[in-house]
This record gives C-alpha cells, sequence and structure tokens, in this order.
C-alpha cells in the first residue's frame, strides 16, 4: 500500500482533536499486530480518513502515530448478532426489574468492554413464561423502543426480531412492527423463528427442559414431566398458526422485506425448507448434519460463544468447537454472554481449531456478514473505522481500547 495517506512530519497535529466522546474522524494508529482477514501484520499502522479505514500497512521507521498501539493486537469491532442479553441485565433477579432504559445503557457498558461495537438485541414477539423474565410483546415493544432511541451511539445497537412460530400474539405483534417500519430500518431487517416446543429443535431430549425446570423453577421432577406434557399438549394444538407463519416469512423473505434466519435447525429437511422459504442463516444448528447442509447452500451458519467455550452444548446439542474444526461455522454469537466472544475466538486460535485471521473472522467480518452489514467487520480500506485494541491474554484476552467510528448515516 501506499504510504501518501499517512506522511506527515512527526510533529504534525492530527486534523481533529481527541474528544473523551471517542476518536477524531482522521488520525493514525501505530504499533499494532494487525489481524487482516487472511493473515497478521506485525507492526502495523491503520490510517483512519473520514471515519473510514484509508490504509493497513506496514509501520514505517520514524512515523509517529497519534496514538501507539504497543504490539497489541488490532481488530474490526466486534458485531454480535444474536444477544438476549438486555433481557438478563433488565431483570438481574427475579422480581428486581430495572428501568428499560437505564437497563440497555448499563449494557452498553458491558458491549463495550468486551470489544462489541454491533449489537442485535433478540426482541422476543411471543406470550410465554421465557426464562426468567416473562416474554411478552409489551417487552418486545419496549426493547425495541428503548434500542431505536438510543441507536447509533458508543455501540451501534439494532434489533433481532425473533418469532415463536406458533403463537399468534406474537406473529400479528410482528405483523405489526414490521410495518411500522417499513422504508425507515437502518440497514437489513433481521427476523429469527423459533420453535422452542420440547421433544424437537433445542430441546430435542425433552430431559434437558425438564431439569431445567427443576433447577430454575424448583419443581419437583413429577412436576417438570407433568408440565412439560401439558406444555406439549398445548402447542400441537397451534400447528396452524406455525404453518401461517413460516408461509408469511417465506412471503417476506422473498421479497427482500426481511433478511431469514432459521433458528436451532436439526436436520437437512429442515435446512432445505429454511431455503425455500428464502431463509438466509442457519442459526444455532443443533446437529452436524444441519450445519453441513448449510454450508452445502452456501448459508451463513452461527454458533454460539459460550457452547464454544465450554467446549459443548448445554442442551446435549452439536459442539461449537466441533463444528469450527469442521469448517463449518461461519460466526459465533454471544447469545446472553458478550464477554465470550473474544474469548471464544482466541480460545479456537490457541487450541488450534483455526487460525486467529479466522477465528476473529468469525466475530468481526463473518458475524457482519450474517447480519447483511457490508460497511464493517474486517481491516479494509473504505470499512468503517471500528477498532478494537486487545492483549491477547493468557488464557483470556483482555480488551483494552474500543475505537468506533464517529456516526455518519451509513446504511449498510
Amino acid at each position: 500500500m501506499s504510504t501518501g495517506l499517512v506522511n506527515r512530519g512527526p510533529a504534525e497535529a492530527p486534523a481533529q482533536g481527541w474528544t473523551l466522546g471517542g476518536p477524531p474522524r482522521d488520525y493514525v494508529l501505530g504499533h499494532v499486530r494487525a489481524v487482516l482477514p487472511d493473515r497478521v501484520m506485525d507492526d502495523a499502522l491503520v490510517a483512519v480518513r473520514d471515519g473510514r479505514i484509508a490504509a493497513v500497512e506496514p509501520h514505517p521507521a520514524g512515523l509517529e502515530a497519534d496514538v501507539d498501539g504497543q504490539g497489541m493486537l488490532c481488530l474490526p469491532g466486534l458485531v454480535d448478532v444474536h444477544s438476549d442479553g438486555l433481557e438478563k441485565e433488565l431483570l438481574p433477579r427475579p422480581g428486581a426489574e430495572l428501568p428499560m432504559e437505564f437497563a440497555l445503557l448499563s449494557f452498553e457498558g458491558k458491549l463495550r468492554a468486551a470489544g462489541v461495537t454491533t449489537a442485535f438485541h433478540g426482541a422476543a414477539f411471543e406470550e410465554s413464561g421465557g426464562r426468567g423474565m416473562r416474554r411478552t410483546l409489551e417487552n418486545a415493544r419496549r426493547i425495541c423502543a428503548a434500542v431505536g432511541s438510543r441507536g447509533d451511539g458508543l455501540v451501534d445497537h439494532r434489533i433481532l426480531h425473533r418469532l415463536d412460530i406458533r403463537c399468534p400474539e406474537g406473529l400479528a405483534g410482528l405483523r405489526q412492527r414490521l410495518e411500522e417500519i417499513r422504508g425507515a430500518a437502518r440497514g437489513p431487517v433481521l427476523v429469527s423463528h423459533e420453535d422452542h416446543t420440547p421433544g424437537q429443535g433445542q430441546y430435542a431430549d425433552r430431559s434437558y427442559y425438564e431439569r431445567y425446570l427443576v433447577g430454575a423453577r424448583g419443581m419437583a421432577q413429577d412436576e417438570a414431566r407433568a408440565h412439560v406434557d401439558r406444555l406439549i399438549e398445548d402447542r400441537d394444538g397451534r400447528l396452524d398458526i406455525r404453518e401461517e407463519a413460516l408461509d408469511w416469512l417465506g412471503e417476506q423473505a422473498r421479497a427482500g422485506r426481511i433478511r431469514l434466519l432459521g433458528h436451532d435447525p436439526s436436520s437437512p429437511r429442515e435446512i432445505e425448507e429454511l431455503c425455500e422459504r428464502g431463509g438466509a442463516v442457519a442459526e444455532f444448528p443443533t446437529t452436524a448434519a444441519a450445519a453441513k447442509a448449510a454450508r452445502e447452500h452456501g448459508m451463513p451458519v452461527v454458533m454460539g460463544a459460550p457452547n464454544v467455550l465450554r467446549g459443548h452444548s448445554h442442551n446435549g446439542n452439536a459442539s461449537g468447537q466441533e463444528l469450527v474444526a469442521r469448517g463449518l461455522v461461519t460466526a459465533l454469537a454471544s447469545d446472553y454472554l458478550p464477554s465470550g466472544l473474544l474469548g471464544a475466538a482466541l480460545l479456537l486460535a490457541d487450541e488450534g481449531l483455526a487460525t486467529l485471521p479466522e477465528a476473529v473472522g468469525l466475530v468481526t467480518g463473518g458475524a457482519a456478514d450474517v447480519a447483511g452489514l457490508r460497511d464493517r467487520g474486517r481491516l479494509e480500506a473504505g470499512l468503517r473505522a471500528d477498532l478494537v485494541l486487545a492483549e491477547p491474554g493468557r488464557p483470556w484476552p483482555v480488551v483494552a481500547a474500543v475505537l468506533r467510528a464517529a456516526s455518519g448515516g451509513e446504511t449498510a
């Protein structure tokens, strides 16, 4: 690359001064280990112009940068395509619900500390007991409103619309939501459809759901078994709603109105059906066969970072580490643990299951591809200068700084 973009005298100040709120639109970051999509560039500099990456190249001897990266890893800002952490922040313990706006600000701090610069918050369009906090349409609307108000600040906050396809109220609520934001959304509208009926999908082995009820709700084993029996019977009476929801989602996806994610696909047949309805992403496949089928169809595959950190699924489903080792994963999502993203990525590199650029790509460029965001996720000229400086650590990494580009009305 040419050094013309950063060729200035050592005493020359950057075009704009630094502020406590963030970096200027023009600056030079030097002496970093830049993690590019295909390699690591040691002792590199990153030149930023107008909030975009202008150049990534070897740091010339004698050239003074505005910021000395001190040999730390320089990564693109992390992109989290599936986060339910805001729900947990809103209700840190039973009966202690916090104000929504405060919960979002508090959670934003955790995202920043984890190096996340773009986050998709799950808004569950359903009426159910949920996990800890009851999931309702009202809560989904509140999350959408809070995220919309906060928007593109210290973190680019966006919505992942989650639909329980056996919930008529959820279907009606999502129809209304998509109509309200038609033509006004920033970038692709992400919708994930799910069916958490025990006995299939995520809970193919219903005993895992029963154990959850025993541990989380204090039910006796017999009570939990009877509860699951009633739940299955009730949801089996809603198969017509399921078909209506899938047909409508297919219409929206094929028309290009939404980017459709299939949650917890368990078989190649489910992947085929997802493709037929215009689905774009396989999210948390529960079996290797489903992940393999998705990749054969050219579909991005998302797995959970906590799964990778533990080395196995908490529900007895596919291991994220094993799927990464087989080349079947293109992105990781935090699910509920933002700090797990970078930790999981560098663990994969340390264990030799992926190269460092491949591992970092799972939480940056690969995740941006899942969301359909083309303006971020890689250290490449022309893309947003969302940058993270991190110490690799032994065994776990530490995020030292987040330099997020000033918002500029991008739509990706």
